[in-house]
């Protein structure tokens, strides 16, 4: 009989030993590199990409939010806003300055004066900037084809969001510059409301709205690419970063404001009917935009154009800068929620 050469344990152990250790080196790698993907889902996280199965409520909410945060802080700078920008402010007051013009409205009319009407602004803000921030928001994705939306077409995007926004707003920024005119002889939104529809019909509502968009879909257009070019300069990463937002939103809101400050007068005109005017010009009413410009410069000249360019630009430049950061920051809480 051949005798059988028997295997030392130790070598029968070591292919054990070595599969052993395979399999516990592949797992590792394999957790290893979930860890690592982990991580880099995390680094990459962006919260202005929209998560799986996104309801659109996001933006809605958060530009509601942000516009009545906006249009309830800046109220009174509005106010003084309409004022300066009256061809006849009425009362032989002339408002200078806008700290110099609130002081005045406050010492003569009452403290609660700059307020009035804010209760409808509120209720106005709140539905136009959700349907203006949503339809933004979807449209420059639609447009670029990426979920962040960064290099696409603003001005579209912008323009549509815009005519939204102007249709809830227009019927508002009637009665609530009635209500801040000098010597304003309505003190209610509801009368003043009533009086407007009953003495001159549902379309003095939206007498003005061809003007508005005429203005406001170059002022959002500029101030929406001036944010985003802002943006990509000092956030090109697109994370959040409230400093950038406010800072972006201020430098865009004051540019708009200011090369649209024209169109912002004639608007201005149409919805107040200012009395003293149309009596200067022997008129029973403006009936549109180029009434409005011929108008103006009948009374005041060319330097009429800008009355209230400095109410203009203070007044957007920290409302688009609390919009814009009251915007983000909703937008990203209520996205990490949602995700």
């Amino acid at each position: 009989m051949f005798a059988m050469k028997v295997p030392a344990l130790d070598q029968l152990k070591q292919p054990q030993s070595a599969s052993l250790a395979a399999t516990t080196t592949a797992t590792n790698i394999n957790t290893a590199s979930s860890l690592s993907s982990s991580i880099q889902q995390h680094e990459d996280y962006d919260y202005e990409s929209l998560p799986n199965g996104y309801n659109f409520h996001v933006h809605m909410l958060a530009g509601a939010i942000a516009g009545i945060m906006e249009h309830s802080v800046m109220y009174p700078v509005d106010s003084v806003k309409t004022r300066m920008q009256s061809l006849y402010p009425g009362g032989g007051v002339v408002y200078r300055t806008v700290p110099g013009a609130l002081y005045k409205i406050i010492k003569n009319e009452g403290f609660k004066r700059p307020f009035r009407g804010i209760s409808l602004m509120v209720g106005g803000a709140g539905p136009a900037h959700a349907l203006y921030f949503s339809c933004y928001e979807k449209m420059k994705r639609v447009f670029s084809g990426t979920e962040t939306g960064g290099r696409s077409p603003l001005a579209q995007a912008g323009s549509l969001a815009t005519i939204l926004h102007d249709a809830v707003m227009n019927p508002v920024e009637v009665v609530k510059q009635r209500l801040q005119m000098y010597n304003s002889q309505h003190n209610r939104v509801v009368t003043c409301a009533s009086s407007i529809l009953k003495n001159e019909g549902l379309k003095a509502f939206y007498r003005s709205y061809t003007t508005q968009l005429i203005m406001n879909i170059p002022f959002h257009c500029s101030h929406l690419v001036t944010y985003e070019f802002f943006q990509e300069l000092t956030n090109p990463e697109r994370k959040y970063n409230p400093m950038t937002h406010i800072t972006s939103g201020a430098i865009a809101g004051a540019f708009a404001g200011a090369i649209t400050t024209p169109l912002d007068v004639c608007k201005t005109l149409i919805n107040t009917q200012d009395k003293m005017a149309l009596k200067a010009t022997r008129q029973l009413q403006i009936t549109g935009l180029v009434n409005a410009v011929v108008t103006i410069y009948r009374c005041c000249g060319f330097k009429g154009y800008f009355n209230g360019l400095q109410a203009r630009v203070l007044y957007s430049a920290p409302s688009t800068a609390i919009s814009w950061s009251v915007y983000e920051f909703f937008k990203k809480s209520l996205r990490d929620e949602a995700s």
